[in-house]
């Protein structure tokens, strides 16, 4: 790769719009608006766009960046990795440094960043870890690409999903790492289509294709490819198959390395300067809706009377303990469709095997035929992994159809409980008070599943086949003796465990599914209603210090607002002339 090095800068939000939004939030005491607004001014300084490795747990996204880099800077492993966004950006060497919640940059060493970012070692991001950035000498970063390395979605550990998504206003374009096994899931697709909404340049990966066959890699291109336009409304272009721990073991890897690495230079030359101004577009707009926001708050606030504002509290308290006894009402009759749920997924399992084992049966009995009998404790493990294999071949595609129709399931008993959320929060918004205009988006009636499937085949090769001298020494002698019949009869047993077994555990995951779902649905719903609580209280702290100084002060904190509204306004027409 040849790229000049040079920067790109912006005008308009650069030297004015966004410093001048710092400015302002710095004045009205919104510390959160002002540090994101002079970090944004100083990306777009330096002509910075994020190019976000985003997709399912073990998609192997730290590994892709690090092969793209030529560089094992960031950390990889089996557990869950990444527990905060980690931004790598181009330096003349390679460093890392780290930012904790209410404080400064502190350099690290690159070796020591799974401290911050892994599961294992800051479970959750309980060491308050807010930012992380490592610093490559990679010609790739040279003309202001960033990469962005996202918490996996779909693991058990839902901070990493939320830390994700929380990201997403942030992405100025995205490589989506998908795999063959499964394609792509519900929850990616999702995040996908919210990241599409914003940006149109995504990169589509199958990782890890060393270890598929061309049928398996030809069959998740061709579903991927579809489901992905589906939720875009729009062309995905190529899906570039690579390996990343191949490249990076050997420098190279083939298949379509290099055509990755040529759009991606393409999306800096042809795209970069135009990434980087959206993203001072979009960043502007949600930081400026913001300090309206507190502008309105803090006014309306002041031009009450505290005890009308206590007394509109009070009564919003009781508002919302009222919603709160009927979401319990919903939540009651939602258990009961569970119930029903339950039932029908159990039905369903008993029609599962009656048709499957059949076909199991027949499958396992030729396989029974052509293996070798004449070592006793070689035929018995054979055997057993036989019966394995067979079994889960029957299992697995079950497991598909029963949580597509478990989310469908979901999703319509869900709609209820979501639109009663949601006519609460329109009552709210049509109220007439300030406050419960500027309320939270409404709620997703269409959002599947909020938990992934936690389904794993048991495969209880350990307790079949016990280290036992007594069995080994029975098996030798039945191989002897050529009386086999006992230990077919323990693998055809051991068959119809595995199914009846894994078959239950198919049900009991996608019934766990929908109940762990509505829990989280219900917090979702309960978190919006407290936002409320929360503006308003807030509101009227404000005005309270200030009418405790006197009239005096409350005049001069509207004046404050008013001019700070103005200039405000003044700098969203500059920046729409920009």
């Amino acid at each position: 790769m040849s790229l000049a090095s040079h920067k790109i800068v912006q005008p308009g939000f650069t030297d004015n719009s966004l410093s001048g939004l710092a400015e302002l939030a710095g004045q009205l005491g919104s510390e959160r608006v002002q540090e994101e607004a002079v970090a944004l001014n100083q990306r777009m300084a330096e002509g910075r766009f994020y190019v976000a490795c985003v997709g399912q747990f073990k998609r192997g996204k730290s590994t892709l960046l690090n092969a793209l880099l030529a560089d094992r800077i960031l950390p990889t492993g089996v557990l869950p990795l990444t527990t905060v966004p980690t931004i790598v950006r181009y330096g003349d060497s390679r460093r890392a440094r780290v930012r904790f919640e209410g404080g400064t940059w502190t350099d690290i060493r690159p070796e020591d960043l799974p401290q911050y970012v892994s599961e294992e070692l800051n479970p959750e991001n309980r060491k308050g870890v807010l930012s992380v950035e490592a610093f490559s000498p990679s010609s790739l970063l040279a003309q202001g690409m960033c990469f962005v390395d996202t918490p996996g979605i779909g693991s058990v550990f839902a901070g990493n999903t939320a830390a994700t998504q929380a990201f997403v206003p942030h992405i100025d374009a995205a490589l989506v790492v998908v795999g063959a096994d499964p394609p792509i899931t519900g929850e990616e697709l999702t995040l996908v289509g919210e990241i599409g909404k914003q940006v149109a340049n995504l990169v589509v990966v199958l990782n890890k294709a060393d270890r598929t066959s061309e049928e398996e890699r030809s069959i998740a291109r061709s579903f991927t490819t579809k489901m992905l336009e589906k939720q875009l409304g729009r062309p995905i272009g190529r899906v570039y198959e690579v390996s990343a721990e191949e490249q990076l073991r050997n420098g190279t890897s083939g298949r379509d390395w290099q055509q990755l690495i040529d759009v991606l230079e393409k999306l800096v030359h042809e795209s970069g300067r135009e990434l980087v101004r959206g993203a001072g577009q979009r960043g502007f707009k949600r930081l400026s809706e913001e300090l309206f926001a507190v502008i309105a708050e803090e006014r309306e606030a002041l031009l009450r009377p505290v005890e009308e504002s206590e007394l509109r509290i009070q009564k919003l308290r009781q508002t919302i303990s009222e919603s709160e006894r009927s979401l319990r009402d919903v939540s009651y009759l939602f258990m009961a469709e569970e119930h029903h749920l339950s039932d029908m997924f159990l039905e369903q399992r008993k029609q599962f095997l009656a048709a499957a084992m059949p076909k199991v049966n027949a499958e396992f009995a030729k396989k029974l035929e052509i293996l070798p009998r004449r070592y006793g404790p070689r035929f018995r493990r054979s055997a057993l992994r036989a019966a394995l294999v067979v079994s889960e071949r029957a299992v697995r595609p079950w497991l598909e159809t029963e949580q597509a129709t478990a989310e469908q399931e979901y999703r319509r008993v869900a709609s209820r409980f979501v639109s009663i959320g949601n006519d609460f929060l329109k009552k709210l918004a049509d109220s007439g008070v300030p406050e419960f205009t500027r309320m939270p988006n409404a709620l997703d009636s269409d959002r599947g599943f909020r938990v992934p499937s936690r389904f794993t085949f048991e495969q209880l090769l350990h307790v079949a086949l016990p280290a036992s001298p007594l069995r080994y020494t029975a098996d030798v002698f039945l191989g002897i003796v050529q009386a086999y019949a006992l230990i077919d009869k323990e693998a055809w047993a051991f068959l119809t465990y595995l199914m009846d077994m894994n078959s239950t555990r198919v049900q009991s995951d996608v019934v766990s599914r929908v109940q762990e779902s509505r829990g989280q649905l219900e917090v979702e719903i309960r978190k919006l209603l407290h936002e409320v609580t929360r503006i308003a209280e807030r509101a009227l702290d404000r005005a309270r210090k200030a009418k405790a100084e006197g009239a005096s002060a409350v005049e001069a904190a509207l004046l404050r607002l008013e001019r700070a509204d103005r200039a405000l306004r003044n700098l969203c027409e500059s920046s729409m002339e920009a």
